[in-house]
């Protein structure tokens, strides 16, 4: 029995989200399950976090078991062939038999895509979020450094019944030069997140860039993490699974 470390890449648009959910719901987990029992493996698929039902990944772990003989290095292939389109895997590697995607995971990144100019964009409309008006960058910024750090998150999750103190180690801002206009990223990379958290703290930042409210509101969502204090939740299209990192102790060494 091997137990196989994947990336995958998808397209969120058309998935009810990542988990498996009720019959007749389309999950990336669910597509992912149905396929592995043809390659020999058990149909048992564990991520490194969650995604949202419109919200994509560049590299999402899974972790599987296969006791199966097929080699490795041909798993992104014969799983590809069976996966659909808006779902593929990047690369397969062995890890030890104790390792566990969400567990072991020392931290996780996002991204989310801000589109700016003046009108929309039909090939962007479920890969970024078009904002219309000038953004206030040094605002962003300012509102950006109130969120790295152990805080209680809650004041920006959606749905959320667990414990809400996380600690943030990344929070930042990329002006990029997109081949369709001009583009704002937001990253965010922690050790774990909320539901909801990152689209919460997005249409927080979008408020202040759009001056509806100051930069230090942040602070105060923390110190009482009051839902009702926040912005909207961000709308899912922009969003983006970056990737995950893990302890080099649970990866074996690539053959």
């Amino acid at each position: 029995m091997r137990r196989i470390l994947i990336l995958t890449e998808y397209d969120g648009t058309h998935f009810a989200g990542l988990q498996r959910q009720r019959p007749g719901l389309r999950t990336v987990q669910g597509e992912l399950e149905r396929v592995l029992p043809e390659i020999g493996a058990l149909p048992k698929a564990v991520a490194a976090g969650r995604t949202d039902a419109g919200v994509h990944a560049l590299a999402m772990p899974f972790h599987f078991d296969l006791p199966g003989k097929i080699p490795t290095e041909k798993i992104p292939e014969a799983l590809n062939r069976l996966l659909p389109e808006d779902l593929k895997v990047l690369s397969a590697r062995e890890v030890a038999q104790d390792f566990h995607a969400r567990k072991d995971a020392l931290w996780r990144a996002y991204r989310y895509r801000l589109l700016l100019r003046p009108h929309p964009s039909p090939l962007l409309r479920h890969r970024a979020l078009w904002v219309r008006r000038p953004l206030d960058l040094a605002a962003l910024r300012a509102a950006l450094a109130h969120l790295p750090g152990r805080h209680n998150f809650l004041g920006f999750a959606a749905g959320e019944v667990r414990e809400g103190v996380r600690e943030l180690y990344e929070a930042r801002l990329e002006e990029v030069e997109g081949e369709l206009g001009p583009e704002l990223h937001l990253l965010f990379r922690g050790q774990s997140f909320l539901r909801g958290q990152v689209r919460g703290m997005v249409g927080t930042l979008l408020e202040v860039g759009l001056g509806k409210r100051p930069p230090e509101s942040l602070r105060r969502i923390l110190e009482t993490a009051d839902r009702r204090l926040a912005g909207p939740s961000a709308p899912p299209q922009g969003l983006y699974f970056l990737e995950a990192r893990y302890p080099e102790d649970k990866l074996l060494p690539k053959t």
